[in-house]
């Protein structure tokens, strides 16, 4: 039974990953300049101004969540290929659609929703995680001769902030120190050749996110200015200036200003705190780091943030890395999103801003207890399959990484209610049979919604670079409502 979480050559995956961060951190500090000049910027009508990515990092699987197919309860020798789904399915507040059982409370909203069941993602060479979060976040493959921006970044920069004060792009519950594969997930959680102020202020810990925006204790104010000052004349004169760009200087010095100034500021600095939530409503969101995380995204959100992105957190083998006990794991963590993402999306109903605020909740792929990819995939770095029948319970439930059919919920923004786009197969393999929709044409939509234009561009080191590969996405009209 060992086969069933079996790691696919381990050393080679984390040369090259770390190989990839290296050369993003080179194409950011070296070489020639990178200079972006706005051009090319078509501007179109924004259904949303802010933006909300609910990331289940490590790999969700759609007939866990919210794909259900045919059921296959727990029973000593039951055959792997009758393992679909491991969850029972319920009803919704929608028509005929029915999700996972574990989703009750995310099951009330989707009257509120469109439900993507055809995303499909390529296999990139490899089926890793940390290939095809970079793929997701960013747009591009890994690895690319420049440091490429994260979805955050490119709407920091393309639409600026929403408060002058506020962050414009925050990423929440995940650390990048002292975790695997930490490197990697530090090469595309940046803003790339964006430069320093458009990238994200991290807050791994939520319930700690009011003590990064405190100046240091016992700092008065005069002598807190003060540092800051010297701070930025050390950034001047640093050994690194002769290996940055100017326009990366100035980014950085930027970038430091506009952290003085959000320390400096009594006001925003409370949407931080999430002592001050009522008890009843931070009871809501109280499941977690990631429940907790859905909180301080809608509090932030409110105080003026344009991009937040809440994660699950990815750390090999745990948490939606269900390489094995998928099933107990998984009924953890509906246990941790259910309720924190129904609140989300009722307060921000209730306060008015789900129709200007898209919100996502994603993954980098799906899961299949049997195949690797996809039928007739020649992807590396594929787990070999040999056991036939299920003899122990930790190895009930999803184990495969799953590229050809992935779901992927979208709230508010201008999107339709109660939509479902797409479908996948009722029996394996459960690739997207209607309607598929690549990775280019999700980041299509999700830019077309917030008013940046799929084909925008901006020239760096004299070549243009855009916001969806060479500028080719479209986006998904149907997934939208009628303005």
């Amino acid at each position: 039974m060992s086969d069933l979480t079996e790691l696919p050559e381990a050393l080679q995956r984390r040369e090259f990953l770390q190989r990839l961060a290296a050369a993003g951190a080179a194409a950011w500090m070296g070489g020639e300049p990178l200079n972006a000049s706005e051009s090319g910027v078509e501007k179109i009508a924004a259904r949303a101004d802010a933006c909300i990515l609910l990331w289940m990092a490590g790999g969700m699987a759609a007939p866990e969540t919210f794909d259900p197919k045919r059921y296959a309860p727990f029973e000593k020798g039951l055959e792997v290929k009758r393992m679909l789904s491991t969850f029972d399915s319920i009803p919704t507040s929608v028509d005929g659609l029915r999700i996972s059982a574990g989703l009750p409370q995310v099951a009330k909203v989707m009257d509120r929703a469109t439900l993507i069941r055809s995303a499909v993602q390529p296999d990139l060479g490899s089926i890793l995680h940390s290939r095809h979060q970079y793929h997701w976040h960013t747009g591009y493959v890994p690895p690319q001769t420049v440091a490429c921006p994260h979805m955050g970044a490119w709407m920091a920069k393309l639409l600026g902030p929403r408060d002058p004060i506020m962050p414009a792009f925050i990423n929440i519950g995940q650390r990048l120190e002292g975790v695997g594969e930490s490197e990697e997930l530090k090469a595309f959680t940046t803003a790339g050749f964006l430069g320093s102020e458009y990238g994200p202020m991290n807050l791994p810990f939520p319930e700690e996110a009011a003590q990064s925006v405190q100046p240091p204790k016992g700092m008065e104010a005069g002598r807190f200015s003060n540092r800051e000052r010297l701070w930025r004349g050390l950034v001047d004169s640093s050994p690194q200036r002769s290996r940055m760009s100017d326009y990366q200087q100035q980014s950085m010095l930027r970038s430091l200003e506009r952290a003085h100034r959000l320390l400096s500021s009594d006001k925003q600095r409370k949407a931080f705190d999430l002592s001050l939530e009522p008890k009843e409503n931070y009871a809501r969101y109280d499941t977690g780091r990631f429940g907790r995380g859905c909180l301080l995204a809608r509090r932030l959100v409110e105080a003026g943030a344009r991009f937040v992105e809440v994660t699950t957190e990815y750390v090999p083998f745990l948490h939606w890395d269900t390489h094995k006990s998928g099933h107990d794991t998984v009924a953890r963590l509906h246990q941790e999103i259910d309720q924190p993402i129904a609140a989300l999306i009722l307060d921000l109903e209730q306060r008015g801003l789900l129709d200007r605020t898209l919100v996502i909740v994603a993954s980098e792929f799906s899961r299949d207890a049997l195949i690797e990819g996809r039928p007739g995939s020649k992807a590396a770095d594929q787990a070999t399959f040999k056991v036939e029948r299920i003899t122990e319970a930790q190895h009930y439930g999803l184990h495969r990484h799953f590229t050809g059919g992935t779901s992927v919920v979208m709230f508010g923004g201008g999107v339709k209610r109660g939509h479902v786009h797409g479908a996948t197969a009722d029996e394996r393999p459960l690739v997207a049979v209607r309607d598929p929709v690549s990775l280019a044409q999700l980041h299509a939509s999700i830019y077309t919604a917030m008013g940046i234009s799929p084909k925008t561009q901006l020239e760096v080191e004299g070549r243009p670079f855009y916001v969806t590969e060479d500028g080719k996405g479209q986006a998904v009209q149907s997934l939208f409502a009628r303005s």
